[in-house]
């Protein structure tokens, strides 16, 4: 008889073992989501020549790169492009419709994030601490994971933008945190947490931005060698610091980091410091340490930085990439040390990419200008000449124009009537390709491509009452200097995208695919249900059968 019960007890032993090892061979122990700021498509093969084998090749060799991935929505910007991702949606439906936009019902101009309801949490700054996911409409994968699991996976994002580590990071995860300029630490609100967890206090007391910053920054390779780049000091890129020149090295970025804690944001140094920030998360989370799945959301937004600073063709963006290069190396050999090489499944994309510097295309001789982007003083002095009426609009951002509806009310004008005239007004600007009314889209003669993209990023209550799309290669006359991004074309809307790790085969496709294909693929590999909102679909050659 005892025989018999220490067997069935060794079998019911045996048979929780492969059980457990089932569970753990079903599921990745972590996905790791990679979105880098502003980075175009291009970038993967432009310096391809300089990345070391570690970071942009490993993802390149190991995993499967899909080459014609594009944004299905404009505006091409921040918020809406981590949102898309994470929700499988667009603006439309998710409700992340900017990364600023004016709440028509209430013709009051509202941050993505902003939420007056909630207390800063490590830090005294208002302005910086008040967030919070509550303007976003739609579920995102990481609520997905979280809700499949009985709220047992963990799930934080990590940024320097509040924005790009709230909206991944889902309405109910184990946190997400920013970063501060005023103090140069990493904090969080009171809707995640009411203390700041000790691994977070622990990696702020060490104040590791001072050190990253402390020798100034030069570049990683002789600088002659940079033959991607036009030359050091182009007159199109904008100023550093304290610095005259937009020329390396930069000697005074401790000084000025000192003085202004931000300007470690324009350094290949706030990547390094996002990926140390991931790397304590890990640990201090005890991320990927168990057979339940945990997502770790990461955005990478030194990138932007530069970007819009010194634009596209810059040596400093070149040198953000390779030192990005062996930054991901380093990261990817920390996961496979802590969490197992095989034993999580990891994704890199883009929000947005960025459009050429005016001044760079002007020089080669490539179509290009500035536009007015004050719609709103250029078409309230025209509607007042019409109409005997000031401030009628209310906004123009996003490449839209909101009309004031208590204005309107108060002098009983019609909105249809303000609207059309509006249109035909702004149709005389040789700059602007089409202007549409946004209830009107399916009406119009824009091409199906650009109509369908305009539809999903018009939301009812939060986009604007006409949608304009400029001429390709026209920036806004704010980036006179660096670059800008927000529309259509392939310069703002072709991303990379790169599965690696468990469950993804490897090889690489021109198939046409969309920003909206990530999450339910990521919801298709771990078994799990798609984000509320989604309209995209599982990208079946990248994870098989």
């Amino acid at each position: 008889m005892l025989k018999k019960i220490g067997f069935a007890a060794l079998m019911l032993v045996s048979m929780s073992g492969i059980a457990q090892k089932n569970q753990t061979n079903n599921q990745p122990k972590l996905v790791v989501g990679l979105v880098v700021d502003q980075m175009r498509w291009d970038y993967l093969y432009r310096f391809y020549n300089k990345y070391e084998n570690g970071g942009f090749k490993r993802l390149l060799n190991d995993g499967y790169s899909l080459n014609n991935v594009h944004i299905n929505y404009v505006p091409t910007v921040t918020a809406i492009g981590h949102t898309s991702i994470y929700t499988g949606s667009v603006p439309s439906i998710h409700g992340i419709a900017g990364n600023d936009w004016m709440d028509k019902p209430s013709g009051k101009n509202v941050y993505c994030t902003a939420d007056e309801t909630v207390t800063p949490i490590g830090t005294t700054n208002e302005k910086v601490g008040k967030h919070s996911p509550r303007n976003l409409w739609s579920t995102t994968i990481t609520d997905q994971l979280r809700l499949a699991t009985n709220f047992q996976a963990k799930v934080v994002g990590v940024s320097l933008k509040d924005r790009a580590s709230i909206l991944p990071a889902g309405h109910n995860p184990t946190g997400a945190f920013w970063y501060d300029d005023s103090t140069g630490n990493f904090v969080t609100s009171s809707y995640y947490m009411s203390d700041l967890p000790n691994w977070i206090k622990d990696f702020n007391a060490k104040k590791i931005p001072n050190q990253l910053v402390s020798k100034g920054w030069n570049t990683l390779l002789p600088i002659q060698q940079y033959t991607e780049s036009s030359p050091d000091n182009s007159a199109w890129e904008g100023l550093l610091g304290s610095a005259k020149t937009p020329t390396f090295p930069y000697e005074n970025l401790a000084a000025d980091f000192e003085k202004k804690k931000g300007e470690i944001r324009y350094t290949p140094f706030g990547n390094t410091l996002t990926l140390q920030l991931a790397e304590a998360s890990i640990l201090g989370e005890g991320l990927g340490q168990d057979v339940v799945t945990d997502f770790l959301a990461i955005n990478l937004a030194s990138t932007d930085y530069a970007g819009h600073k010194f634009g596209p063709n810059s040596i400093e963006v070149e040198d953000v990439y390779l030192r990005l290069d062996r930054d991901l190396a380093a990261f990817f050999n920390y996961l496979d040390n802590k969490v197992g090489k095989d034993q999580y499944t990891v994704f890199l994309s883009a929000d947005h990419g960025g459009a050429h510097s005016v001044g760079f295309l002007e020089e080669h001789k490539i179509p290009t200008g500035f536009f007015e982007e004050n719609m709103k003083k250029q078409l309230n002095g025209i509607l007042k000449e019409k109409f005997g009426v000031d401030n009628i609009v209310n906004s123009s951002q996003n490449y839209q124009v909101y009309f004031d509806r208590k204005v309107l009310a108060e002098h009983n004008l019609d909105l249809e009537t303000i609207k059309k005239f509006a249109i035909e007004s702004l149709k005389k600007n040789q700059d602007f390709l089409y202007v549409v009314d946004a209830e009107k889209v399916q009406e119009t003669t824009v091409p199906s491509l650009i109509k369908e993209r305009i539809i999903n990023g018009l939301n009812r209550t939060r986009s604007g009452d006409i949608q304009v799309v400029t001429r390709d290669n026209m920036l806004p006359t704010y980036s006179k200097t660096g670059t800008t991004h927000s529309v259509w074309n392939s310069y703002d809307a072709h991303i990379p995208l790169i599965f690696m790790g468990w469950g993804v085969q490897k090889g690489e496709s021109n198939h046409a695919y969309y920003m909206t294909d990530i999450a339910p693929t990521l919801s298709a590999l771990l078994k799990i249900q798609f984000p509320s909102g989604n309209i995209g679909n599982p990208i079946v050659e990248v994870i098989g059968k």
